[in-house]
């Protein structure tokens, strides 16, 4: 899918929401499905960035509202779900792309305002809370797509240590939380089989020209437009109708680490997520 085919596809009448949309793929995904005819519901933390972004989509012709909120409280995210289901009575797509990188600018071991490693809070527990807030809404459209903007830097989770207290690496974080997010993804497909709501997920690109990436010291391999190609694709594009469960490699289907196809070790983190978010 080139940005030539996103912007002649009609997203006209869907609602949309991209998390962590002010900056870097989020932003570039969010104008072009601005531009496809979507309301897009922008969130970021930033309001300067949020309102930078809702006037470039509103100057072009495009609809768009900002949501902001810290997804490393999980209070916001409670709060955004809320306002979302205020505002809107059906969702068409959610993509989760609200991220930390490897070290964001610390290098040492931080925590989220509930005290959680930083990195498993806002790259996987702030998106499970959100998504599982927002499914009846999802459930309301006719044909709903959850994409989660997860990463090809995988590690198993350590259940003994989740929250990386011994020997912690943020590079250990990031990749456990991205692992976490396929398993959410995987285990969800399951759950909505048949609901018409389908959950893929994604590396969208290596090394990406981000803030991200710059902040981890990485010389970037790819640009922001091949990223937004890969999760456009998941989004949007018409041969993915009704499929669900799948990790992409860009835009090809891949395989993730084999810990994601695990059942038994996917009941593990659905577990403590929903006791950490404090979900029936």
């Amino acid at each position: 899918m080139d940005e030539m085919e996103v912007i002649a596809m009609d997203m006209s009448g869907k609602t949309i929401l991209i998390t962590g949309s002010t900056d870097g793929v989020g932003r570039r995904v969010a104008e072009r499905l601005a531009v496809s005819g979507a309301m897009v519901l922008v969130h970021g933390r930033d309001k300067a960035r949020g309102e930078s972004l809702l006037s470039n989509i509103h100057n072009a012709g495009g609809k768009a509202a900002f949501y902001p909120a810290d997804l490393s409280s999980l209070d916001e995210v409670r709060v955004l779900a809320d306002a979302i289901k205020r505002d809107h009575d059906r969702l068409d797509i959610l993509i989760n792309n609200a991220g930390v990188g490897t070290s964001s600018g610390n290098a040492g071991r931080q925590v989220s305002r509930d005290g959680h490693e930083l990195r498993f809070a806002v790259n996987y527990l702030a998106g499970f809370l959100l998504t599982r807030s927002l499914l009846p809404l999802l459930k309301a459209s006719s044909s709903a797509r959850i994409v989660n903007v997860s990463s090809a830097g995988q590690q198993p989770i350590d259940f003994s240590d989740v929250m990386l207290t011994r020997g912690y690496s943020g590079v250990r974080a990031y990749c456990q939380s991205k692992l976490a997010q396929i398993m959410f993804t995987f285990d969800l497909a399951e759950e909505l089989a048949g609901t018409g709501v389908t959950v893929n997920c994604l590396h969208p690109a290596t090394y990406m020209d981000t803030t991200m990436v710059r902040q981890a010291g990485v010389t970037p391999l790819s640009t922001v437009d091949q990223g937004a190609n890969a999760i456009l694709n998941l989004a949007a594009a018409s041969n993915l109708e009704g499929r669900t469960g799948l990790y992409y490699d860009g835009q090809r289907p891949s395989r993730a680490n084999a810990q994601a196809y695990d059942a038994t070790a996917r009941k593990r983190p659905r577990a403590l997520s929903y006791d950490l978010t404090g979900l029936a």
